[in-house]
């Protein structure tokens, strides 16, 4: 079974735009359906209130573990930890990053999250399902966001 998910979309933005959608809260939030609570600090715990209609409920959190300028932002969380019965943080969490590449129409975003071969074996062909689908959409959305 696969540990690692993923996507590479191409954006007709600059780097500087697509850093600012992926690193600014606010925006962050935005395209991603959260509303988080304060800004990006790496080694802080960053989080909110998933705004996606029927996930309401569900309080994000991620803990940021690199904003490099313009190349890498990535943070730590529990994947598809949705049922607010199940406390999740006994669980190893899964890496996201996202990393950036200039190309000559805009930016190449690669989006990996890894680390699926520690979660629980009852957790992780779920996780991995519904995170593979998870970021198909959000790479969707972000390029939607930033190509406006």
């Amino acid at each position: 079974m696969a540990d690692r998910i993923e996507k590479t979309v191409e954006l007709k933005a600059p780097v500087e735009r697509v850093w600012r959608a992926l690193t600014d809260h606010h925006e962050f939030g935005q395209w991603f359906a959260v509303k988080l609570e304060g800004p990006f600090v790496p080694g802080q715990l960053a989080r909110g209130m998933i705004t996606h209609p029927g996930y309401e409920h569900v309080v994000w959190e991620a803990r940021v573990v690199a904003m490099d300028s313009l190349r890498l932002f990535s943070f730590t969380w529990h994947p598809y930890a949705v049922d607010p019965q199940v406390d999740y943080s006994q669980e190893p969490p899964t890496l996201v990053e996202f990393r950036l590449e200039p190309t000559p129409a805009g930016t190449r975003l690669v989006i990996v999250e890894s680390g699926f071969d520690a979660l629980p074996d009852h957790r992780r062909p779920e996780a991995l399902r519904m995170n593979d689908g998870g970021w198909a959409q959000q790479a969707l959305n972000i390029k939607a966001h930033v190509e406006r």
